[in-house]
């Protein structure tokens, strides 16, 4: 069996170029990895017309209940203009105590400490301890998470495999490792606005139906919705405006049309379909007073989820406590994350490496907070399955 070093790992699943939906190798690594501790690994390749096809991995240890899962994402962002990095963004360097490459915080290192963490566990206890480990890594979440995690819980539904707290190796420590657990995230929806008017001269405006003036009247009652305050858990939602296209390179021209769309991050107070009625309701009313025909979409990405304060995140603070020396902050804030989809099927909480280098060039993680993120990772694993 053996134990698996945190840092090599990091390294060779760092050097694979995984960009979504690109695998190189990655989930290869992993696989080995975890098969030479004994697990049982299923790769899961899904497909869906219109998006890439991606691959999967599913890993599990023992036969027992409770099933602990570890989840998380193999695939990364790009690196953006390569003449930016002043490291190879896959060359897995260290250099004056950090692992540079692009993944390293979001989220190969955690990857690696996940296993590092199993492989300790083991060491100790074997493969007959009560219960199983298992680990859920998809190479679709930085994409469009049609054909990575959800998907992998609808397989693993169909065949049984049910899991009953997992830990999400998301970044979520702002300022150093041990400060944030996330326990929720908000709900994110994007809104496509169109107003529709007649093309025409500039200096005939009464033959022509200005479409610009409506969309300016929509966009600024928008903009002033006061959602709400915040709740227990979650801080108040807010709506931004992300972007607002003619289209018209004519100084002279009324455009026939202006889009807009904007981005809504909301809390429990709120879901995508009441949101839907409630922003629809405010465009409806404007569009209504000059008879402006107009269209109004919405996506959904997620919806706000929250996992109680509880036996979890309980036992990840403590383990957090006890390593870091650090008491962390049970959280909301941020963006969504796969554990939108997990959180259906059982207790989910987010705990990883700092979050300020994520996506950026030169993204690092200190080889420090590796180690120690593999020894929080243990210890956790330790204190779920012996209470």
């Amino acid at each position: 069996m053996g134990e698996i070093n945190p840092l090599e790992l990091s390294q060779a699943l760092l050097r694979c170029a995984s960009v979504t939906p690109v695998d190189d190798g990655a989930l290869d690594v992993l696989e080995r990895a975890l098969s030479d501790l004994g697990f049982t690994c299923h790769r899961l390749p899904f497909s869906e017309a219109g998006t890439p096809d991606v691959d999967n991995l599913y890993a599990r240890i023992g036969t027992g209940e409770p099933n602990f899962c570890f989840a998380g994402h193999t695939d990364v962002v790009p690196i953006g203009d390569r003449d930016d990095w002043s490291i190879d963004p896959f060359g897995g360097q260290v250099r004056e105590g950090l692992l540079y490459s692009r993944g390293a915080v979001d989220m190969k290192c955690a990857i690696a400490c996940f296993a590092a963490a199993a492989s300790r566990f083991l060491e100790r206890h074997g493969d007959d301890f009560a219960g199983s480990i298992s680990f859920l890594i998809t190479g679709d979440e930085e994409g469009p998470a049609v054909n990575g995690t959800v998907k992998v819980l609808d397989w693993m539904q169909d065949n049984d495999e049910i899991i009953h707290a997992c830990l999400v190796g998301e970044p979520t420590n702002v300022d150093a490792l041990g400060d944030t657990i996330k326990i929720g995230r908000r709900g994110s929806m994007n809104g496509h606005l169109t107003v529709f008017g007649t093309q025409g001269h500039s200096a005939y405006p009464h033959l022509a139906d200005n479409p610009v003036p409506v969309m300016i009247k929509m966009l600024g009652a928008l903009d002033c919705q006061s959602l709400d305050s915040g709740s227990d858990h979650f801080p108040p939602s807010n709506l931004e405006i992300t972007t607002v296209d003619v289209g018209n390179t004519a100084t002279n021209v009324i455009p026939a049309k202006v889009e807009a769309g904007f981005n809504i991050r909301f809390n429990d107070h709120h879901s995508g379909a009441s949101l839907e009625k409630q922003l629809g309701d405010v465009v409806k009313a404007i569009a209504d007073q000059k008879d402006t025909r107009y269209g109004l979409e919405f996506s959904i990405s997620g919806e706000s989820f929250l996992t109680p304060p509880g036996r979890l995140s309980q036992i990840i603070q403590q383990a957090a406590r006890d390593v870091t020396g650090r008491t962390p902050e049970l959280s909301t804030s941020g963006g969504t994350s796969d554990a939108r989809f997990i959180k259906n099927f059982c207790p989910v909480a987010e705990f990883g490496l700092i979050n300020a280098s994520a996506h950026k060039v030169d993204e690092h993680a200190c080889i420090d907070d590796v180690h120690a993120l593999a020894d929080v990772y243990d210890a956790v694993l330790e204190a779920y399955f012996s209470s």
